[in-house]
């Protein structure tokens, strides 16, 4: 390390320039890990932070939750396996919603209609407003999102499906569902939208939902799995995948993300490549002097090594500031175990770069760098 930290401070602007082009890629990686990030949680946040591990939906709705109908037959056995407790229904609807009062200035707005037992374990968190109960009739409660459209607590919200308004309790914090806001509504009120919109056939007990929302163990899922027919248990992760756009959007952004590491390596590789044969005369030196070939090694990789650090940190302080600056509707999220993760690929992705030039210093030949040097 000796070696590398004292060529480093004779070689500052060669060294400066590798460090500035480290720092850009790794500014990039991080921040088109974050938008991917960013990008996935405002598709599926709301079902992310449901406290159910497992939900029960058509079999063959293929794990879309707005494919799927349920009614009051499959909730009972359910809820004989599981208990009542740990069951719960959830309606699925997307609809366009108006706040205003009728004039051209009205917003609209695409929303996903999210129907709860408000006593259940899907009952939202308000973190403005107030609650609702299953008895509440005409308000809901929507994604702070919606605020950033000029929709306030209070205001009126007419569906255009329907044409039934709704007033603003309160607002929830990260509920979106298929990159669109979530509105939480109670079981009565879901009934009579069904029942509206089927011009009245059917009484709310025959109102049908979506999935079933479920907290059990494996062996429960396994075992309801086997009792009902036309219904499949899915794992969380399985529904989440299974959201409108979710897997092609991050697939995109995935491959991106690894043609960066790939780029990255590679352009390191060849900057310190090319440096490793302009010093060829200096390793031969050094070669015959009696220098252990793992104290060459660990030179090359240990000036990698502080250049990936140095330029980490520079590039994670940067990401953070414009995260700052970004404006609130850029889904942008960096998690601690997200940023952890993608430094350590980075890091190792430059050092594997590194490892060119480790071979061709171990190829050097003293003698012929010698003469090479004095010819």
């Amino acid at each position: 390390m000796f070696l590398a930290l004292r060529e480093m401070r004779h070689s500052k602007a060669r060294y400066s320039l590798i460090m500035v082009i480290m720092l850009l890629v790794s500014f990039l990686v991080l921040f088109v890990t974050g938008l991917a990030r960013g990008l996935a949680y405002a598709n599926i946040s709301a079902v992310e932070n449901m406290p159910a591990n497992y939900f029960a939906v058509q079999s063959d709705a293929e794990h879309t939750f707005r494919r799927s109908v349920l009614g009051g037959t499959e909730l009972e056995a359910v809820r004989a396996v599981t208990g009542e407790a740990n069951a719960t229904p959830l309606a699925v609807q997307m609809s366009t919603v108006t706040a205003g009062t009728g004039n051209a200035d009205d917003v609209k707005a695409d929303i996903t209609y999210f129907a709860v037992d408000m006593n259940g374990m899907l009952a939202p968190k308000v973190v403005q407003g107030d609650k609702l109960t299953n008895d509440t009739t005409g308000s809901v409660l929507v994604d702070k999102k919606l605020e950033q459209s000029g929709i306030t607590i209070g205001s009126t919200l007419r569906d255009q499906a329907t044409g039934k308004s709704f007033t603003v309790a309160g607002f929830v914090k990260d509920s979106s569902y298929s990159h669109t806001p979530v509105v939480y509504i109670n079981q009565q009120e879901w009934q009579e939208m069904k029942q509206g919109a089927s011009q009245g056939g059917g009484s709310p007990q025959e109102a049908s939902f979506n999935v079933i929302a479920l907290n059990i163990t494996a062996d429960q899922a396994a075992e309801l799995n086997g009792k009902l027919d036309h219904v499949e248990i899915i794992t969380q992760k399985q529904a989440i995948e299974s959201i409108p756009g979710y897997s092609a959007e991050q697939g995109s952004l995935l491959m991106m993300i690894v043609f960066l590491f790939v780029i990255a390596a590679f352009v390191l590789a060849v900057f310190f490549y090319v440096i490793t044969i302009q010093k060829t005369s200096q390793f031969g030196i050094l070669k015959a002097m009696g220098t252990k070939m793992s104290y060459l090694a660990w030179s090359v990789v240990g000036q990698v090594m502080i250049l990936s650090i140095a330029s980490l940190v520079v590039s994670l302080a940067l990401t953070f500031g414009m995260n700052m600056a970004l404006p609130d509707s850029m889904p942008f999220q960096l998690e601690p175990m997200t940023i952890l993760w993608t430094s350590l690929l980075f890091i190792g992705m430059s050092l594997c770069g590194s490892l060119i030039s480790v071979v061709r210093v171990a190829k050097v030949d003293a003698l012929e760098a010698i003469g090479r040097a004095y010819a």
